[in-house]
Formats: C-alpha cells, sequence, structure tokens
C-alpha cells in the first residue's frame, strides 16, 4: 500500500488513522470500554491512554505498508467522530490471498446500518485494490447481531471453533464464516 486509502459511503469516511489523531482514538475506546468489553481480549490500562492509541495507529500504518494488515476506521463525514473501526489482519498472501476481519461499532451507533455500509465498502475493497480471494471472518454464537451483519454482507457459515479466541479473559467458541470473491 503505497498511498492513503480513504473510501466514502453515504454516511461516512473510512481510512486509516495518523498519529496525530489519536485523541479520535481515545475518546472512542474510552466511550465504548464497557460497551466492547465482551466482545474484545482483556485490554490494558495502556489501551486506554493516549500514549497508547498514538503507539496502535503507528503499529497499524506499519502493518498496512507492510500488507500485514489494514486497520481502518469509520468516521462522521466531517471527520470529527470514530463511529467504528474493522480490521483486515492476518493477511495471507501466494496461493491464498486471505485475511481476517474483525470489527466494533460505537455504542451510540448501534443498528443504524452503519456498519452494515462501512463493511460493504470494505469487502469492495478487499476484493477489489488488495486482491484477496477471500475475506474470513468469526463471530461468537451469542453475539447473533454480528451472525446477522455477517449473513447479510453474503458471509457463508464454514465451521465452528472451540474455545478458539480469549475473549474477556475466556476462551470462546466462535462461528466461523467466509465470504469468497465470485470471479478469479
Amino acid at each position: 500500500m503505497t498511498e492513503p486509502v480513504r473510501m466514502r459511503t453515504a454516511r461516512t469516511i473510512i481510512r486509516l488513522l495518523e498519529p496525530d489523531e489519536a485523541p479520535l482514538l481515545l475518546r472512542y475506546r474510552t466511550e465504548n470500554c464497557q460497551h466492547l468489553e465482551p466482545w474484545e481480549p482483556l485490554r490494558t490500562t495502556a489501551h486506554y491512554t493516549l500514549e497508547g492509541c498514538r503507539q496502535t495507529i503507528e503499529a497499524g500504518l506499519e502493518a498496512a505498508r507492510a500488507d500485514r494488515a489494514y486497520p481502518f476506521v469509520v468516521l462522521t463525514p466531517d471527520s470529527d467522530e470514530m463511529i467504528a473501526g474493522f480490521t483486515m489482519a492476518n493477511v495471507v498472501r501466494g496461493v491464498f490471498q486471505a485475511c481476517h476481519l474483525g470489527y466494533g461499532v460505537a455504542a451510540r451507533h448501534e443498528g443504524k446500518g452503519l456498519m452494515f455500509e462501512a463493511l460493504d465498502a470494505a469487502i469492495r475493497y478487499a476484493f477489489g485494490p488488495l486482491d484477496f480471494h477471500r475475506v474470513m471472518a468469526n463471530y461468537m454464537p451469542r453475539n447473533e447481531r454480528s451472525g446477522r451483519l455477517l449473513e447479510r454482507l453474503g458471509f457463508e457459515r464454514e465451521g465452528y471453533a472451540k474455545r478458539y479466541l480469549k475473549i474477556d479473559g475466556l476462551w470462546e467458541d466462535h462461528v466461523l464464516t467466509a465470504k469468497v470473491r465470485a470471479e478469479g
């Protein structure tokens, strides 16, 4: 990835953050700490500091430059607020051409269709300029909302993994889904 990526949807701007935008990420993290806690790994106190956010952004930019991961944020059209975030992580090239998709949305923006709107654009980008063949996304069975979102986006169930990821301190089962590019 050489030039900055910027996607637009009807109600959002999607892009990578720059280190000087760490306050945007910090605000999102602190305002949504309890909301996201049941769906994320345990977080250290550094996760909720300006310096921790700056380091996360810098690491994300480096990962994107190296084609290892793409940690996008979903912003309001004026870029004043972070609505959501998603990462295309664990990029594998060669004969696989795939990534894992993880995402989260701010509590106050949940249920408005913004995550669908953003991920729909992201998947087009993944199958277009990023040239992925497969995007995989996994969710905990109790997260029915996430399951419905992925189904609506065209992801298909491929399996079930017991004790797959350590979320909020516990090894959680996950439903494994993927969307495969139709052509090529």
